[in-house]
């Protein structure tokens, strides 16, 4: 048994193996199953919640690669192995698997698993091994692991590192993740709007210090072989339409990946869709303070239920996806599908976070609040919901591989560019939906005492802060509607909503919006005109003034600077001849007669 309580987190797409393992697990003393999940998403999510309660609560992940048979599956799961590794260096994995193709647990292993365990192991061989793994070894298995084992081909039995090599490895290890997690944080400080020139200058200089000390520790820590087995791995895990190894001789020939390919490795959309949900639960740890100069509707929640309803509205959109997946669908379905989606995304995210027969009590009435709010979706959709950009672009790149317009520039797939925009898209819709479902309830429970002490912040939750918000957002929706939409249409630009470090921060992007100019009338027009007429008569204003300016300038300095210093030029010299007489005067009056 191990010498501390096995607390796990069990991840695997079959319930019902789930459930057994559970069970079987439970009956066995110092072992506890913490938490469950069906998908990688859904595994983030429960450790990102888990390490903000308490770091401890879980010290070990058994995992399935995806459901072990389908290649993309099996690609997921390993990228689900380096994010848990990458977030969570110090917390030991362990692959229960019906895997056991060589190739992919060598690739499981050079990901840093802890361990590996195929499906049918004895609970007795299992929790030795769980054991091993959580007190800091590692377990993989192999024939001679049992004594009624049988010859298998398939099994591994990786030959032991010597002493150095594995303190050379722990080193490299340690090392690189320290480095590659603070790059990963000096770069989004980087892409942060509004960032000081000095700031920006200071976090450049520094992330190229992180990539030199990157290189070095690649060249110093890595032999030339063992660089050619992680490249080796990473062309595996990175193939799609090709087996990753269905069998293997004793020698293993190092496998180098080909010249000639230039573009990224193309991903299954669902992986696409796991890396970049995973990216999203990862900046949902960061601070949810709004630190734009424009009021949001979940401003009023304190930062744990924005966060709560932010992680809601990504698993809903998650399931939705899914539910997409299953029947093929077209760009063109999608636009006309848009709107359907957004509504039953805002339903569901509704009906769960706030529980399907909530009720409260206002007056004589005993108001279920979901009823109440989902009767108002016009109003959410006219003032937020329908404004929301870029919605097809993200689901066409999620669902159908293709690549994202954004911005006015054509991102390949797969690319790191093209997750970055992707990932602003991604933010900008949690954070917009979010406001979708605060917004009915500022509208018609904002006041209600039990639905204050649930969700607001405690700066705002007396009857004045409160009318004081609701006032500034009426202002923002008028505001936006009559100035700042057209303003940003005859732009030709967004605004997005984006998670960063310091807080929720806004972005603008480029936008082809001519058919919305077009329509344009009343005040809206007039606001384009006005900005238009601004444009053309600048330029010549400034270039007026600069003249006028100058000539009073040359006035003030050449004329009557001039004049002023002749006249204090003259007052000096008088003063002075009169001092002089003066003088004379009385030396002339001292002398003696």
């Amino acid at each position: 048994m191990s010498e501390q309580p096995l607390r796990l987190l069990l991840i695997d797409q079959d319930p019902i193996f789930r459930l057994g393992l559970r069970v079987a697990l439970e009956t066995l003393p110092d072992i506890q199953v913490v938490s469950e999940a069906e998908t990688d998403t859904t595994a983030l999510q429960i450790l990102a919640e888990l390490a903000q309660q308490d770091p401890n609560q879980v010290n070990l992940v058994v995992l399935e690669l995806g459901n072990g048979r389908s290649i993309a599956s099996q690609q997921q799961g390993l990228q689900l192995c380096q994010q848990l590794k990458i977030q969570y260096p110090k917390l030991p994995v362990l692959l229960l698997s019906s895997v056991q193709e060589p190739g992919l647990i060598l690739a499981v292993r050079a990901a840093g698993v802890n361990g590996y365990c195929p499906k049918g192991t004895p609970i007795a061989e299992l929790v030795a091994a769980m054991a091993e793994v959580v007190n800091g070894g590692s377990y993989w298995f192999s024939p001679s692991n049992r004594t009624d084992a049988t010859p298998s081909h398939n099994a591994i039995t990786p030959s032991p590192p010597l002493p150095l090599a594995r303190v050379r490895k722990n080193w490299y290890l340690s090392g690189i993740g320290y480095i590659e997690a603070t790059l990963t944080e000096v770069t989004g400080q980087l892409q942060i709007p509004g960032l000081p020139l000095i700031d920006r200058a200071v976090l450049a200089g520094q992330r190229r210090e992180l990539l030199a000390a990157r290189w070095l520790l690649n060249r110093l820590l890595i032999l030339p072989q063992e660089k050619r087995q992680e490249q080796q791995q990473e062309y595996i895990s990175s193939a799609q339409e090709t087996p990753v190894i269905s069998s293997i001789s004793s020698a293993i020939v190092p496998l180098e990946p080909p010249q000639e390919l230039t573009s990224p490795p193309l991903l299954s959309p669902r992986s696409l869709q796991s890396d970049l949900f995973s990216l999203c639960v990862t900046k949902l740890q960061f601070s949810l303070q709004n630190v734009t100069d424009v009021a949001l509707e979940i401003d009023i929640f304190r930062e744990t239920k924005k966060r709560e309803l932010l992680y809601l509205i990504l698993q809903k959109l998650a399931q939705q996806l899914d539910n997409l997946r299953a029947n093929p669908i077209t760009i063109t379905q999608l636009e006309s599908l848009k709107d359907s989606i957004l509504y039953d995304l805002w339903q569901a995210t509704i009906t769960d976070f706030f529980g399907k027969f909530y009720r409260v009590q206002v007056g004589n009435q005993n108001i279920v609040i979901v009823n109440l709010l989902l009767q108002n979706y016009r109003v959410v959709q006219i003032d937020i919901i329908s404004k929301i950009p870029s919605v097809v672009e993200l689901l066409s790149y999620l669902l159908l591989q293709t690549d994202l317009h954004i911005d006015n520039t054509s991102y390949a797939v797969g690319s790191t560019e093209a997750k970055n925009q992707a990932l602003m898209i991604l933010e900008n819709l949690l954070i917009q939906v979010a406001n979708g479902v605060v917004q009915p309830l500022l509208n018609y429970l904002a006041d209600v005492e039990e639905i204050k002490q649930n969700f607001y912040d405690r700066r705002l939750i007396s009857t004045r802060e409160i009318e004081r918000f609701r006032n500034e957002l009426s202002w923002k929706y008028r505001l936006n509607r009559y100035v700042k939409e057209p303003k940003a249409i005859f732009e030709s630009s967004y605004d997005l909503f984006v998670l960063a470090p310091r807080g929720i921060a806004k972005v603008t992007i480029y936008a082809p919006r001519g058919q919305e100019l077009a329509q344009l009338s009343g005040v809206r027009l007039l606001v384009t005109l006005l900005l238009e007429f601004r444009d053309a008569i600048a330029p010549r204003l400034q270039s007026l003034l600069a003249f006028v300016g100058s000539g009073i300038v040359f006035v003030l300095t050449k004329i009557i600077g001039r004049g002023l210093g002749l006249i204090g030029r003259g007052i000096l010299q008088g003063i002075g001849s009169v001092s002089f007489t003066e003088k004379n005067f009385k030396r002339n009056s001292e002398k003696p007669k």
